[in-house]
């Protein structure tokens, strides 16, 4: 299969066979892959995120399933974003916390976060086997555009705050993109998950970029409905950015 960039180059595209569904395991799932050894792929990336694709390691990729189109791409402009109240008491309860955006790479305490992480939040589903590797090839990839946000507890005597959570994110002049975030389990009252986008519309925002990219939205599942809960949020339809109402599934074809 193959499509047009902007200046007419042709872009090759590929179906994949079926596979089980990451988010319904008794589903068959199909995707659609830009060309993993196209050399233009790490340029390509911010006009793919416009297209509805979503980045995994060096893979870009679009849900193309033959019998279900339950997942939605969503994104935040966040020039209008503007925090319900749940929102705003996050912000509040973790106004102690520190912020600072670091570069892709992997360190000890990090990859103990993921691994704990993974541990509590995927048991026996076989992510929580990932090791260094895998958390570099999910994760990095050998072309990223991303950067680690690390979210921390207030430094003591010159020392390091304890590492609550780190938001991967891919930076692109067209937008940022919420790759991945995990966080520690025993903090699960702060909410760092939203706190964490919260944080990443702040980034955009200071940047001037338009949107936050959250990857897909699926009806009905309880693990992405957090994603509708952000205002105003617009879906891809196959065709156009469209904004959706408060009640995202009412707004679908």
């Amino acid at each position: 299969m193959a499509a047009h960039g902007e200046n007419n180059d042709e872009l090759r595209l590929f179906q994949t066979g079926e596979h089980p569904c990451g988010y319904w395991p008794e589903r068959q799932a199909r995707d659609l892959v830009l060309d993993p050894q196209d050399e233009r792929l790490g340029a390509l990336y911010p006009m793919a995120l416009t297209w509805g694709f979503r980045r995994s390691g060096d893979l870009v990729y679009r849900p193309h399933c033959e019998s279900c189109r339950a997942c939605v791409p969503v994104r935040i402009p966040v020039d209008r974003f503007n925090p319900d109240r749940s929102q705003r008491r996050c912000l509040a309860h973790n106004a102690d916390l520190q912020c600072r955006i670091l570069p892709a790479e992997r360190t000890d305490e990090q990859f103990a976060l993921y691994q704990r992480y993974l541990t509590h939040r995927h048991a026996k589903g076989g992510m929580d086997e990932h090791g260094p590797h895998e958390f570099d090839q999910f994760l990095i990839g050998s072309w990223s555009h991303g950067r680690f946000m690390e979210i921390r507890t207030p430094g003591v005597a010159g020392k390091r705050g304890q590492l609550l959570a780190v938001a991967v994110t891919d930076v692109t002049d067209l937008g940022l993109s919420a790759v991945y975030t995990f966080f520690d389990p025993e903090q699960e009252k702060r909410s760092l998950g939203t706190f964490g986008i919260l944080q990443q519309i702040a980034w955009a925002q200071r940047n001037g970029l338009p949107h936050l990219y959250l990857g897909y939205w699926i009806d009905g599942h309880r693990k992405m409905d957090y994603k509708r809960r952000f205002h105003p949020l617009e879906y891809f339809d196959g065709k156009r950015w469209v904004q959706g109402e408060q009640d995202l599934g009412s707004t679908l074809p």
